[in-house]
């Protein structure tokens, strides 16, 4: 995929699957404003085609000071809506202010920052906007009632924003990544009476034999960012190693 000239946005793109979304973004040539809270690493704050906003997707402003500085920039090509949170909490035990927290990071945040790059998008005439999504948003685990909600949203508005968007060039995708090691994933498996025995269960429950890569949801993004997906668009793409496809659900 070549994006050389082209400008993505990648909002938490300084660590996990938005690490390996930059990465595999900056190979295929485009520059990448990364949008996050927490400061940029030497390794990554020095690549000549990284630029940083630090950024609290919870403030009403912040999609618009992320779409000032991408167009300073030259304006948004690519949109990639990574940042969220999660947490697990009975119903019985939720309050308002949690549930609200949730779908504002990770509901309204990305519907506004579309917002604000709209016309940047519009003026580059073709333009790509990809949501990470969850497996979460098709099945559920225990408690995540609030998490399972936010990304079954995140799944619907991308298929609507593609149905109005598209007239204007722009294509609306979403990712829903499975399993993705990452240092919390690690955290929780290091957290097992034996762990060993849970990353093999863990392995096991995917027909392809093992856990994913941020580098594997890269990949997607990098492919629906590229000409080559021009045709493709109101889409919810599943990247699990075909966990969701092997019955029982294994959640």
């Amino acid at each position: 995929m070549n994006l050389q000239n082209k400008l993505a946005i990648v909002t938490g793109g300084g660590r996990g699957i938005g690490r390996g979304i930059t990465e595999r973004l900056l190979a295929a040539g485009a520059k990448v404003l990364i949008a996050q809270r927490q400061a940029l690493d030497v390794e990554l704050s020095s690549q000549e085609n990284v630029f940083f906003i630090q950024s609290d997707l919870m403030e009403k402003d912040a999609p618009y000071q992320i779409a000032a500085t991408a167009a300073e920039l030259g304006g948004t090509d690519i949109l990639v809506n990574n940042a969220g949170f999660m947490f697990e909490q009975h119903i019985e035990d939720m309050d308002e202010a949690s549930w609200d927290r949730m779908m504002i990071v990770n509901m309204r945040a990305p519907v506004f920052l579309a917002k604000a790059v709209l016309e940047q998008m519009r003026a580059k005439g073709a333009a790509s906007i990809i949501n990470i999504g969850s497996i979460e948003g098709i099945g559920a685990n225990p408690y995540h009632a609030a998490y399972c909600g936010s990304k079954a949203g995140v799944h619907g508005f991308t298929r609507a924003l593609a149905v109005d968007l598209g007239k204007d060039g722009i294509r609306c995708n979403t990712i829903a990544p499975g399993w993705i090691n990452s240092d919390l994933s690690n955290d929780y498996i290091n957290a097992q009476d034996d762990p060993q025995q849970a990353r093999q269960d863990l392995h096991a429950m995917h027909p392809i034999g093992r856990t994913g890569e941020p580098s594997d949801i890269g990949n997607m993004v990098a492919f629906l960012a590229s000409a080559e997906a021009g045709f493709v668009t109101g889409q919810t793409f599943v990247v699990d190693g075909g966990r969701t496809a092997k019955l029982p659900l294994p959640f």
